[in-house]
């Protein structure tokens, strides 16, 4: 296997992609792709410490990434909430601003007096916010709901490989039913209006599952409203609704959520200043 000073091998994979991002990016990319494949973390980055590389493989990852592939596709994983989560096509690449909401959600379980609460999770994906609930408050009874066939296959392998107890199911929240007696509900749905689908990136549109990004342009509110609808039966006494949201559709949601009948709506900003999360409870 060959071996090549740390920041050689950077700059080598730089000069690869440097075509398709701004430097910046290009920078933070490539360090990212060595620290997950080869194991070159900043410290051997800073040391520029010999590594040994996999001469096929990087040739192999360049080319993906280079078509445009996202790098957690391309080495099949990314990190959540401090945990190893598989990624594959099927579902949505886990994001960091939904690590600030399951860190809000996990606030909230954290002081409950009566911690055995059972908690839906609609649109799950990889399975990232119940298995991170779960993981956190262990005695939690989390389940996934997706509509998706492959993603609920995906979701229990992480839940398997990360030792989750957590059970998922196939579901359309549009038109199944979401059962009785949940305490917390929680959802990161589709609120990408198709219209904004132009001035995406193409390593999101070529690759990430489009049904779990877009709405049509006349109802962005599409899932919200869906979800909240059923909430109000699903939901037991004083349960709780809490949602990822579109920045320019924050204020239609707590709207939207008012006048179906929820209490003690809030708004919260993520780590770039903008309003991304919502919590709100059942009305008596």
């Amino acid at each position: 296997m060959p071996v090549l000073p740390a920041k050689d091998l950077h700059r080598q994979v730089i000069n690869e992609l440097i075509n398709l991002y701004e430097e910046r990016e290009v920078n933070t990319l490539a360090r990212n792709y060595l620290q997950d494949r080869f194991h070159c973390d900043a410290i051997k980055l800073g040391m520029n410490a010999p590594v040994a590389y996999d001469e096929s493989l990087l040739a192999k990852d360049l080319q993906l990434l280079r078509a445009a592939m996202p790098l957690q596709y391309v080495v099949g994983f990314t990190q959540f909430m401090g945990h190893r989560f598989k990624c594959t096509k099927a579902a949505l690449i886990p994001r960091p601003e939904t690590e600030e909401l399951v860190a809000w959600i996990i606030d909230l379980l954290q002081g409950q007096p009566e911690p055995n609460l059972k908690i839906l999770d609609i649109g799950t994906g990889t399975g990232c916010i119940p298995i991170s609930l779960q993981l956190a408050c262990p005695q939690i009874e989390a389940v996934g709901m997706d509509i998706a066939p492959e993603a609920i296959a995906l979701a229990y392998e992480n839940a398997k490989t990360l030792q989750a107890k957590v059970n998922f199911t196939q579901a359309d929240v549009l038109s199944d039913p979401l059962g009785g007696g949940w305490d917390l509900i929680v959802s990161n749905p589709p609120y990408i209006p198709l219209k904004e689908k132009a001035s995406m990136h193409q390593n999101v549109l070529a690759y990430e599952p489009e049904q779990a990004l877009f709405v049509p342009n006349e109802d962005p509110l599409l899932f919200y409203r869906a979800i909240a609808q059923k909430a109000k039966v699903a939901l037991g006494p004083k349960g709780y609704l809490f949602f990822e949201v579109h920045e320019s559709f924050s204020e239609a949601v707590v709207k939207l959520l008012k006048h179906e009948g929820f209490r003690q709506v809030a708004l919260r900003e993520d780590f770039q200043g903008k309003d991304r999360m919502l919590r709100a409870e059942r009305g008596e």
